[in-house]
């Protein structure tokens, strides 16, 4: 039985990592957008600079950014993890 868990786990290993999943956050409830934006916004080490915004306004900022195409949500099968990031320019255009 061990060595088809290892079979399994090498297997596993040696795939390749799925491709980040692009999630239109129009797709999402509004009580899901809410909590990964919250999610994002709440990270440890994030850096507004030298003024403090409320949580509010972090998500608000945040909001506008997905609902003007500047940044946009990806879920990442490998981890089923969530994230927001800066929407990537070049690929846009394609």
């Amino acid at each position: 039985m061990t060595i088809g868990i290892l079979r399994v786990t090498l297997r596993f290993m040696n795939s390749p990592t799925p491709d980040p999943v692009p999630v239109p956050y129009t797709e999402l409830s509004a009580d899901a957008l809410r909590g990964v934006i919250e999610s994002f916004v709440l990270r440890e080490g994030t850096d507004y600079g030298a003024h403090e915004y409320s949580l509010e306004e972090k998500v608000a900022h945040v909001m506008r950014q997905l609902e003007r195409s500047e940044a946009r949500i990806l879920f990442y099968p490998a981890t089923s993890t969530v994230d927001v990031v800066v929407a990537d320019r070049g690929k846009e255009k394609q």
